[in-house]
């Protein structure tokens, strides 16, 4: 822990002083971490969550290494077609997490508030800003997000093209109005027809704006080869999530964060539907259920102490799902990729009424037979503040206990490490004592 508090404090020094080290420093730490991984990997965990690690590693490298090579991207953009013009992802949200592991993320966040960023504005998109500024974090070739559930994107990305000077693309994402797509045997019929018309446009103008500032053509065969193994990879964490029930999978925190990332960044590659492969194998030889099972809600506080003591490999208590590795809709299809892809984005369940996710998080918690839930009210998400007491009252009523956790996924400094490990194991005593009905007590 003391190397990679040293670490943290020789990147936030010098990138006052001199951001081309700063930036090898970290790219030469983030590269030993993934030799590490590689090499020396946690025998604990199953081998589906080794090859994450390596796999979300790779991907947090290559814009470092290649960055003319890489599109800056928020978490729900559909990437298939960047990865068609051989553009890699380089999340905002997934910088910040592994800034924040590589304790570095303090100076950066301050250096966002110093220029006029809200304190209250999301602290992944605050860590990511303040790198940047700094000079920490390279310009890439391009820059393309949505408007989907994070309001601070509106804010972020207008502001790194600005810093960076580098093209922008906004995909404007409408609210969904209906609970489910309506199917019949002739096509998708629902209120939102329109609106998968008006987001599919925006991602055929999307395609013409990477080929512009890539001068590469996008071939629609290999575009729909490549939706169709996006399909095919949701189908088999769905199938892995439903089957998982009977078996005791080991967690630790990252990796069911690291799925919520992938899920979503990876879709379309052959490496992340290769991952869900391997979680499908990895059931065949895990052993039976034990413990309490906690679905979670939101971010996971990757770095709380508080949290890891009651998660992390822990035979007793498990987190058995995270909600962002499930947000798409599997019923919602269509043979033409640009539709298919509007409908991943308008049906997301964190797109439109706060209902449409409550209903999504309970019916994926029944799934995996949680014994309860964590609803996680990360600072700076107004979404996930908002609907917590509507979010603890539906999922109670559907006989699933739930516990509110104030916190942040990102900055250590909104921890109350005394209070969420206070709170986190009351819960689970109670959860202990009787399930849900002593949880009403």
């Amino acid at each position: 822990m003391q190397v990679i508090e040293t670490f943290g404090h020789y990147v936030e020094k010098l990138s006052d002083t001199d951001p081309a080290k700063a930036r090898v420093l970290l790219k030469t730490g983030w590269q030993a971490q993934n030799l590490k991984f590689r090499f020396t990997p946690d025998k604990e965990l199953l081998p589906a969550d080794r090859y994450l690690a390596r796999l979300m590693m790779d991907t947090m490298l290559r814009p470092l290494k290649n960055p003319d090579q890489s599109v800056l991207v928020s978490v729900f953009t559909p990437c298939e077609l960047m990865q068609e013009v051989g553009l890699s992802p380089y999340n905002v949200e997934s910088f910040s997490c592994y800034l924040s592991a590589s304790k570095a993320e303090r100076a950066f966040l301050q250096t966002a508030e110093d220029c006029g960023i809200s304190e209250t504005l999301c602290s992944y998109h605050k860590t990511f800003i303040g790198a940047a500024k700094k000079g920490l974090l390279p310009a890439p070739r391009c820059i393309v997000y949505t408007t989907l559930a994070c309001d601070a994107n509106l804010l972020t990305f207008r502001e790194l093209a600005e810093l960076y000077g580098v093209p922008c693309f906004a995909i404007d994402i409408p609210a969904c109005r209906t609970k489910m797509p309506i199917t019949k045997d002739d096509g998708l019929l629902s209120p939102d027809d329109a609106n998968v018309a008006y987001v599919a446009e925006q991602l055929r103008e999307l395609a013409a704006f990477l080929e512009k500032h890539t001068g590469k053509k996008i071939n629609e065969d290999s575009l729909r080869e490549r939706l169709a193994r996006s399909r095919r990879t949701l189908a088999n964490y769905d199938r892995f999530q439903k089957e998982r029930v009977d078996k005791y999978i080991p967690a630790d925190l990252v990796s069911p964060l690291y799925c919520g990332m992938t899920n979503n960044i990876l879709l379309g590659t052959k490496e992340e539907e290769a991952y869900t492969e391997k979680l499908l194998a990895d059931l065949e030889k895990a052993g039976p259920a034990r413990g309490k099972r906690i679905y979670w809600m939101h971010i996971i506080p990757f770095w709380s102490d508080a949290v890891k003591n009651v998660f992390r490999l822990n035979e007793n208590a498990q987190i058995v799902g995270c909600e962002l590795a499930q947000v798409a809709n599997l019923e919602a299809h269509s043979d033409d990729p640009y539709e298919d892809m509007a409908m991943r984005l308008l049906y997301n369940a964190l797109n439109g009424s706060i209902s449409r996710r409550i209903e999504a998080g309970i019916r994926h918690a029944k799934e995996t037979k949680a014994d309860g839930v964590v609803w996680f009210n990360h600072w700076g998400c107004k979404h996930t503040l908002g609907g917590s007491q509507l979010a603890k009252k539906r999922f109670e009523a559907a006989g699933i206990p739930t516990l509110i956790l104030d916190g942040d996924g990102c900055d250590r400094s909104h921890g109350g490490e005394g209070q969420t490990s206070t709170r986190l194991g009351a819960f689970l005593e109670m959860l202990n004592a009787g399930g849900a009905e002593a949880f009403k007590v």
